[in-house]
């Protein structure tokens, strides 16, 4: 996101999103958030909480605890990601390998919920923002779409994973 250029506004936004999760899930001890596009939000909106900031990475297409990252017994976890289009991501982070850690994820907080609140992730979530944005398959577009050449600019594609 363009937003992550600017220090002051990303401040902001992570600011009132950890507002928000504090309010919906209570006091949090670890915010973990997806690479590539989920460290600089998840990073900022621990601050604000006052927990650490830790991330996963692809590792074989699989999302996987590196660098030497943990999660303590008990600890109470927030996934943070900066989009949820589908929540394909998020929901495959705690999913697969934060559960592997005797941590509890207590929800999951988003500057940007692309599906209208749709998105099925397995935790509670909040978001900043909530649109309905339709998604559609590629063989799916509406003509008028179809016309205009698809720009990725997400990570995801950057391992190979799906």
């Amino acid at each position: 996101m363009f937003v992550f250029q600017d220090p002051a506004r990303t401040e902001r936004l992570c600011r009132a999103l950890a507002r928000k999760a504090r309010a919906a899930f209570g006091p949090i001890d670890v915010v973990a958030s997806p690479a590539v596009g989920g460290i600089v939000p998840g990073y900022e909106t621990a601050r604000w909480l006052g927990a650490k900031a830790i991330f996963v990475e692809r590792e074989d297409g699989v999302f996987t605890l590196r660098r030497g990252f943990a999660i303590e017994p008990g600890a109470r976890v927030l996934m943070v990601e900066d989009i949820v289009t589908h929540g394909v991501v998020v929901a495959r982070v705690p999913g697969r390998r934060c559960r592997r850690h005797p941590g509890q994820i207590v929800g999951a907080a988003c500057l940007i919920d692309r599906s209208g609140g749709r998105a099925v992730i397995g935790v509670p979530r909040v978001a900043l923002a909530t649109l309905d944005i339709p998604a559609y398959a590629a063989d799916a577009l509406p003509p008028d779409l179809a016309a205009i050449p698809a720009v990725k600019p997400g990570s995801r594609g950057l391992t190979g994973a799906p």
